[in-house]
């Protein structure tokens, strides 16, 4: 058996090892709030080699020990999916707005993503100090980092997935999987097939290593919206011809792990 195959049938955890620590004080210095996103769409059944032949060139997020992390997201849109329209449409100077709990640590915090039409992505964020209600200050700073009025956003969904960090001198990788989504009503969709990676660096630049080794296994740069493939996956009356080549992307993906 190759090593490639081995290390397909090797528990995540276990390849996570072999990468050295980062502290998230250390890992301050490449925070990339004003950064260039490039995301890739991967099968879960590669994910332990791409890990493994990473592993030698970034360090790996580390806290109280622990290397891989749950996070859980909620989405605010308009009642007429304004910026998923826009996302979908390939509007450029576009939002998101969603709080985000780091399950682990019991952090919570509101966040307002904005990509402008340079393709880079700025995120703000404040901490709130529990999972609760939006409250006056944070009303304030939405409206003030974006064009909704609070009024007008309503709780779309939500999501939890599990993600690694990589760290490397001027870049980040996030790699999220386990992904499920779920609304109000109990509707609920899993992809546990589907990996999805964002390269964020400040300049954009097509030699980092990990585009190498994903370009290696022919995954390529695919705009993939977390938010945007809940949403679409939960309310089939909305627009998603844009979505249908990751939809697609991910059957292939379920058939490989038949």
């Amino acid at each position: 058996m190759t090593e490639a195959l081995s290390l397909e049938k090797m528990d995540i955890v276990t390849v996570l090892k072999r990468f050295s620590p980062i502290s998230l004080d250390d890992m301050n210095g490449v925070s990339l709030m004003n950064r260039i996103d490039t995301k890739f769409i991967a099968p879960a059944g590669l994910l332990p080699v791409i890990l493994e032949q990473m592993s030698t060139h970034y360090k790996i997020l580390e806290i109280e020990s622990d290397r891989l992390f749950e996070y859980k997201t909620e989405y605010y849109d308009t009642k007429e999916f304004g910026m998923y329209e826009a996302h979908q449409n390939g509007k450029l100077n576009r939002f998101k707005v969603r709080k985000r709990e780091y399950v682990a640590s019991g952090q919570h915090f509101l966040e307002v993503k904005f990509k402008n039409n340079k393709r880079r992505t700025i995120k703000k964020r404040i901490e709130k100090e529990e999972a609760n209600s939006i409250n006056e200050m944070e009303m304030s700073f939405i409206e003030e980092n974006s064009p909704y009025k609070t009024d007008e956003l309503e709780l779309k969904l939500s999501n939890q997935f599990n993600r690694v960090t990589l760290v490397g001198e001027t870049e980040r990788l996030t790699i999220d999987f386990k992904l499920s989504f779920f609304d109000n009503t109990g509707n609920k969709v899993n992809y546990p097939e589907a990996v999805i990676i964002e390269l964020k660096q400040e300049h954009f630049s097509a030699s980092s290593f990990g585009m190498q080794i994903l370009r290696k296994h022919k995954i390529q740069p695919e705009s993939c919206s977390k938010y945007c493939l809940g949403a679409a996956s939960l309310n089939s009356h909305i627009k998603s011809n844009r979505l249908k080549k990751k939809f697609g992307m991910i059957q292939k993906f379920k058939q490989l792990n038949k």
